[in-house]
């Protein structure tokens, strides 16, 4: 059996995806998870990646998750994750790529670690063309960060200095117990 990898999963939000992108490319063995969304933001940001395994949201019922059955990922990371998919997470919503991905993650027990768009009151965030743009989340977006930072196996970060301590944790912890 092929070494386990990371996957990394991407829906449709801008928010510090050229970021996110720097720190997955920095790993290695990742593939990328992509939802319809995340396949229209990267075109639409133009933003490039140096994965060389991308999985798209092709299939109704998520053909590539059944690779969580078999061990090949020890880890999930969603970043950056809209409010939307964090609610679709928070009630149980399998119906993306990335919402699947999550679910079988939980149900194998595969650690995932959130980066969170909606994070605060007021949120500065990169709108595509380079334009800086403020966004104010609803109640309900910070409400289900809060939920899901409950969920078992689920790590929920707000920052790219708390994505990249977490991812660095998780590795860590995985080379120790594997020594």
């Amino acid at each position: 059996m092929e070494k386990s990898r990371l996957a990394w999963a991407i829906t449709g939000s801008g928010h510090y995806l050229r970021e996110c992108l720097e720190i997955a490319d920095g790993l290695e063995d990742v593939d990328l998870f992509l939802s319809r969304a995340g396949m229209e933001v990267l075109q639409q940001y133009g933003y490039k990646h140096n994965m060389a395994r991308i999985f798209q949201d092709k299939t109704a019922s998520a053909v590539p998750v059944e690779m969580f059955y078999y061990g090949h990922y020890h880890t999930v990371v969603i970043a950056p994750a809209t409010s939307n998919t964090i609610a679709k997470m928070v009630c149980g919503i399998s119906d993306t790529l990335v919402t699947n991905v999550y679910a079988q993650a939980g149900k194998c027990s595969v650690p995932s670690i959130v980066f969170a768009c909606d994070t605060a009151p007021e949120v500065e965030s990169e709108a595509p063309r380079d334009n800086m743009v403020t966004v104010y989340p609803r109640r309900i977006d910070l409400d289900n960060i809060q939920k899901l930072a409950t969920f078992e196996e689920t790590t929920v970060v707000s920052d790219m200095q708390q994505l990249q301590a977490a991812i660095q944790a998780r590795l860590a912890c995985l080379k120790t117990s594997s020594s």
